[in-house]
């Protein structure tokens, strides 16, 4: 008889979602961090514009500012993808997320295809409703959202896998014998990530998607309920529920101390993710959001609408609870792998970071990343909770 310990939790893997901001020669030096720590994935945001207003970005906002004189100067997923595909070694590259009203979902498909002819493994497309700073500015319409989205997946789908004419008659989207003849290597296949939280978006994962990347989940309570939803809907639609990988993205606030954290928290750089919590942490801290009772900030929030003085006050009215139980994973690196373990306990296979309190200084932006690296070493070690399984 062998007696072996294991891990309760099977094992997640990480990823890191690293800026699309100029310099160039930065995005390529965090991707190649990335790849020193042997993280699993990288992805990039698809943004016309940031969350933080103009009038706000000023040194006594973030020290970035003296570096950067926009927060909306972003470059263009599809083209940065294509180049940094040279130094991703064996990670993946992705997109976290993109849309279906500013692309066609033929060009994201082609896009990804292409993609997936210069990395060595298989490209995520992450891909979700839409967020309405990157479309209402440009004049683009935003109505019928996930009804887009539904059509856009099945059109994606078809360009993935069929090969000749492709017809498709939808509301927002029509095919007439169009072709993408263009195919991924073997092994090579993209992935559809699809960004959901409501029932809705749910559902549609379960029937279309590879991967599950929701970004607003308060708790792994909520995330194993939703992914219960996932697979139900997987299984009603005669696919597998294990093939979905169960993903999560978090906004990560990480410092030396409790007290550190503390402070970071107090910034307003990091209290704007706490102002993007859906409506229902709003209520139940029995604070009434600035923006409207029933908005939710991460997809109606347009920067350019709001002036300094409103803006500064939304923070101010931003409860603690909403960075607690909003976008946000908070504490030290010791307390954010616990909590990732809770996640995966929950079900999670693959975390991405994005670390954000390196808005707050350069000190907090350098800690950040040793942190991912600490975190990154510390999650392929077992847990301390274990269990002895009879072999």
């Amino acid at each position: 008889m062998i007696l072996m310990w294991r891990p309760r939790s099977r094992a997640v893997s990480l990823g890191l979602q690293i800026g699309t901001q100029p310099p160039l020669a930065m995005v390529r030096a965090q991707l190649v961090y990335a790849r020193a720590l042997r993280l699993d994935s990288v992805m990039v945001i698809d943004h016309f514009q940031n969350i933080f207003p103009a009038d706000v970005w000023d040194e006594q906002f973030t020290w970035l500012a003296a570096r950067r004189p926009s927060p909306h100067e972003l470059f263009d997923y599809q083209v940065l993808l294509g180049y940094l595909a040279r130094h991703a070694g064996r990670m993946r590259l992705g997109v976290g997320v993109t849309e279906a009203v500013r692309r066609h979902p033929v060009l994201i498909a082609q896009a990804m295809l292409t993609l997936s002819h210069l990395t060595r493994r298989a490209p995520i497309l992450g891909i979700g409703a839409g967020e309405r700073l990157n479309i209402d500015p440009y004049g683009l319409d935003f109505s019928h959202p996930v009804g887009r989205l539904e059509e856009a997946l099945q059109v994606v789908r078809m360009c993935l896998s069929s090969r000749g004419p492709i017809d498709f008659a939808g509301r927002h989207f029509q095919l007439d014998g169009a072709r993408m003849d263009l195919k991924a290597p073997s092994g090579r296949t993209p992935e559809i990530w699809v960004a959901g939280h409501g029932p809705r978006m749910l559902r549609l994962t379960g029937q279309y998607a590879d991967g599950w990347y929701p970004a607003m989940i308060s708790s792994p309570q909520e995330y194993a309920a939703k992914l219960d939803v996932v697979r139900a809907a997987a299984r009603d639609a005669g696919r597998d529920p294990a093939a979905i990988t169960p993903a999560l993205h978090r906004f990560l606030v990480v410092a030396e101390t409790d007290d550190d954290v503390r402070v970071l928290l107090r910034s307003a750089p990091v209290r704007i993710f706490g102002f993007m919590a859906p409506p229902e942490t709003w209520r139940a801290a029995g604070v009434a959001n600035p923006l409207g009772e029933d908005v939710n900030a991460m997809v109606d929030f347009v920067p350019g609408r709001i002036d300094r003085r409103a803006f500064t006050e939304a923070l101010a009215a931003v409860p603690d609870s909403a960075l607690t139980g909003g976008p946000l994973l908070i504490g030290t690196p010791d307390q954010v792998v616990n909590r990732i373990r809770e996640f995966a306990r929950a079900g999670a296979r693959h975390v991405v970071l994005a670390p954000v309190s390196g808005l707050v200084s350069q000190r907090a932006a350098l800690f950040a990343l040793r942190a991912t690296g600490q975190i990154a070493r510390a999650l392929v070690k077992p847990s301390a909770e274990a269990t002895r399984e009879e072999l």
